[in-house]
């Protein structure tokens, strides 16, 4: 008896088949890059992610017998299709796309200010929102948006294409603002039919639900298998790690920096996302920062692409505070909690001497300081945190972790297992057969405790991000415009 969970992931797919006790029998990832057409579009095939699945299946099943499918993905995304399934333009992608500024200004006034749809929706419209982003397509792609008949993510696309089902978990929808009633936890059908009256909104069900089974055999998956609805990637990642109880806070290392808080009734903050959660009764206010892993990434490119163990041995030799060095990371624009997508990247005290392990040093302290903001605008919305727990290929090496709680103050514990969204999408798929507890699954193997001695250096650190944001706003928010028009 074995369980596939597949993951399709903003700079990779990642694959894993367990067994009933959760042992990783076999992992796989498929790496693949978004599109970036102008800037703030950020866009993929979504029929990459059929083709990511299909080999990642092919190759974990090889000699197994699969005993039910598990599914997740980045979003909110916008996948449109005709009312025969098939794509019609490639997928927008979550947050990191910020095409829609004008439509979420134009949806805010139309339907009675930002109150009225925090109230009614649990989140402002922001670039994570979906409705802003197909009323983009309904004025920019006119002839695409009179094909469309449909709406998928990418868990919801591989669940039709695996089953025939169009359905998406109650945890997408509530991000699909301002379509979705989080008090009455289903779509508002006044405000979607206002934004897109011809589509067929997808029956909604929770993310361990059984969506359907496979028509057909499928790289190595009997016909007749079942397959989850599954959700978005960080609601399984915290799945996966136990952490989707009251109190708790996941920080998802990834290429973006993600936070969800599970609190015990529903939180409404403009700086942040409120929504119901990955299992029925549960409520999350969440929070994403524009990047993390892809700062990293991009720093690394610049630098010559040395391995990243070299680039963090040097980062620790920086030392703390990167040799004078302060960065901010909106290099991607901002999502929560400065929900500004003209945010742009600040390298602030660079001299001729810095080295790149104090720029590495600088960005790991920039996504640290990052999280601090966060997790005090979470606070200042009413969340109690009182657990932490870090999961993503960031926290591998061990220094980034250290940087967060050092920053932070906050102790953050690090699960046995760390694979991510695959791992909880396949737990959810183990569930519909098997009586398994993810702490039995995947107990903690480490805890990475603050070091008291950096903190008051940090909170000087702190007090001047803080500053630098509002201090190089105006700046930046003309070269947003200047690189808007120069594209």
């Amino acid at each position: 008896m074995s369980f596939l969970g597949v993951d399709i992931g903003t700079s990779s797919s990642k694959g894993v088949l367990v067994d009933s006790a959760g042992r990783v029998l076999a992992s796989a990832v498929r790496e693949h890059e978004v599109s970036r057409p102008r800037p703030g579009h950020v866009e993929m095939d979504g029929e990459a992610w059929w083709t990511e699945f299909r080999e990642l299946a092919a190759e974990l099943t090889a000699g197994a017998e699969v005993t039910a499918v598990g599914v997740s993905g980045m979003g909110p995304c916008v996948l449109l299709t005709d009312e025969a399934g098939r794509p019609l333009r490639p997928a927008i992608l979550y947050g990191v796309d910020t095409r829609a500024a004008t439509q979420i200004e134009d949806l805010t006034t139309e339907l009675g200010g930002p109150d009225a749809i925090l109230d009614r929706c649990g989140s402002v419209l922001s670039s994570q929102a979906v409705g802003p982003k197909l009323r983009w397509l309904a004025e920019h792609e006119p002839d695409t948006w009179r094909r469309a008949r449909r709406l998928f993510m990418p868990a919801s696309w591989l669940v039709h294409r695996l089953t025939g089902a169009y359905t998406l978990d109650y945890h997408s929808a509530s991000q699909c603002a301002p379509m979705f009633d989080i008090r009455a936890v289903d779509w508002y059908r006044p405000w979607a039919d206002r934004i897109a009256p011809q589509l067929e909104l997808p029956a909604l069900a929770w993310s361990d639900e059984i969506a359907g089974t496979t028509r057909e055999p499928i790289a190595g998956i009997p016909a007749g298998t079942p397959v989850i609805t599954g959700s978005i990637d960080a609601w399984t990642e915290a799945v996966s790690v136990d952490a989707q109880n009251p109190g708790d806070l996941m920080l998802m290392y990834g290429t973006t920096m993600f936070l969800i808080a599970t609190v015990e009734l529903p939180l409404r903050t403009p700086s942040m996302w409120g929504t119901v959660g990955a299992f029925r009764g549960s409520h999350n206010l969440a929070g994403g920062m524009a990047t993390s892993g892809a700062l990293t990434g991009w720093l690394r490119d610049l630098v010559g692409s040395p391995g990243y163990e070299t680039l963090l041995a040097e980062a620790e030799a920086s030392g703390p505070g990167a040799h004078g060095l302060l960065m901010l990371p909106y290099f991607a624009g901002e999502r929560t909690p400065l929900q500004d997508p003209d945010a742009r990247g600040v390298i602030a005290g660079l001299t001729m001497s810095h080295t790149r392990g104090d720029l590495y040093r600088a960005a790991l302290e920039a996504t640290a300081l990052g999280v601090r903001h966060n997790i005090e605008a979470m606070h200042a919305a009413g969340a109690s945190v009182e657990r932490v727990v870090a999961v993503g290929g960031g926290t591998r090496g061990g220094l980034w972790t250290r940087i967060v709680s050092d920053v932070t103050g906050l102790p953050q514990i690090i699960p046995t297992t760390t694979i991510g969204a695959s791992y909880g999408a396949a737990y959810l798929a183990a569930r519909t057969t098997v009586d398994a507890a993810i702490t039995d699954w995947n107990p903690p193997v480490e805890t990475v405790i603050p070091d008291a001695a950096r903190r008051s250096g940090y909170d000087e650190l702190y007090a001047m991000y803080r500053e630098l944001y509002p201090a190089t706003r105006t700046i930046a928010h003309t070269l947003a415009a200047r690189q808007r028009k120069l594209a």
